[in-house]
């Protein structure tokens, strides 16, 4: 490969325009490129745009320079470049036609994780412009190449679940986003997401567990760090609400409930809230008890949820025909037998009842195990 010779022109250019912290590295990239050492130039390069400060150089790097020499380098790392330099491109239009020449570049067979990576930075930005109908169609098409896989690298699943949550997001479909978006934090390491960005997703999140109707147990969200991004914040109640609804404490729900004209989107769902808290608040009551003492008279039920009796029944149908409880209900004796309440995630004060009734239960066996000793003297003395 021949030296282009307007490369040593254009680094000193962007050397005299950088500020002094990264003018260094241009003399790195100009000594590296000159000795062909490509993996080293990559490396400096990639260390070079991961300077808050590189931001307006990066455009003006990747197609002056980088592009001279793409081809030495993993195209993985290629493709991680271009998306850096893209979101320094204020027009999300003028960012995504960026990286769809890029795109272009890695749709290759043996360039296909790099391709995904591409495919979903370009996406991610047509999703910006409310692009959702490609966005649908570059989600199943991802989805079919990572399902053939063998290994992938973190970040390109990053992208896909960030871009799966994103989407679903608008949609409205709080499930799929609540799923994906956990997902999509399980690949990162937080601690490199902005501080606005965890704030966000963290709302995002505690909304999607609130709202979507087949989410009943918030267990892995309330251990996730995420959260403690509204702590001492004016959505920090948001949090607490979590708790509430996870514990099935009602009182506490109905404490909070004045925030919800905060949130347009709580008010206007109030009374499908309500029926949630009452649901988890039968779960958890079946939950505190021991699994020999789950026959729960329709009055009990009534006292926790803070229900009317004559409603009581049709609760207990609902969180029966929703899987979170198997049992029957006996309607002469106004009697709910549970033998089996949906697995959850447990918080500590959950963790610490379970510690608390396995204690008991220990104690009983021990009292058990003495009485049968005491009566097995007495037979052979």
């Amino acid at each position: 490969m021949e030296i282009d010779s307007d490369i040593p022109q254009f680094l000193a250019t962007q050397k005299r325009q950088a500020p002094a912290a990264l003018q260094n590295y241009y003399n790195t990239f100009e000594d590296l490129y000159e000795r062909k050492l490509w993996h080293q130039l990559t490396l400096a390069v990639q260390e070079f745009v991961s300077k808050p400060e590189s931001g307006p150089f990066q455009v003006e790097l990747y197609q002056h320079f980088i592009s001279d020499w793409e081809a030495k380098m993993s195209q993985l790392k290629l493709v991680t470049l271009g998306v850096s330099a893209a979101k320094q491109i204020s027009d999300h239009k003028q960012a995504r036609e960026f990286l769809k020449n890029l795109t272009d570049k890695v749709n290759k067979d043996e360039t296909r994780d790099a391709y995904v990576l591409a495919k979903m930075e370009t996406t991610h930005f047509g999703l910006l412009l409310g692009d959702l109908e490609s966005t649908k169609k570059d989600l199943d098409e991802c989805s079919k190449y990572l399902d053939g896989f063998d290994s992938v690298d973190p970040q390109i699943n990053a992208s896909y679940l960030r871009v799966s949550a994103d989407f679903y997001k608008i949609k409205a479909d709080y499930a799929k986003y609540y799923k994906n978006a956990l997902l999509y934090l399980a690949c990162v390491n937080i601690d490199d997401l902005s501080l606005a960005e965890k704030a966000s997703r963290a709302n995002d999140l505690a909304l999607s567990a609130l709202l979507g109707d087949s989410i009943y147990n918030f267990g892995e969200l309330l251990m996730h760090p995420i959260l403690e991004s509204l702590v001492g914040t004016e959505r920090e109640w948001l949090k607490n609400l979590l708790f509430a609804f996870n514990s099935g404490d009602i009182g506490k729900f109905e404490a909070l409930a004045p925030h919800f004209a905060q949130e347009n989107i709580l008010q206007s769902n109030i009374t499908a809230l309500r029926q949630k808290i009452c649901l988890m608040s039968l779960t958890e009551t079946v939950f505190k008890r021991n699994s020999d003492n789950r026959s729960i008279p329709f009055v009990t039920i009534s006292s926790e949820t803070k229900l009317p009796v004559e409603e009581v029944e049709i609760l207990v149908m609902k969180a029966l025909s929703l899987g979170l409880i198997k049992g029957t209900i006996d309607q002469v004796d106004s009697v709910v037998r549970v033998h089996w309440v949906q697995p959850r995630v447990l918080d500590r004060n959950q963790i610490k009842g379970m510690q608390e009734r396995l204690v008991a239960w220990s104690d009983n066996v021990k009292k058990t195990a003495l009485t049968m000793e005491a009566e097995a003297i007495d037979v052979y003395a």
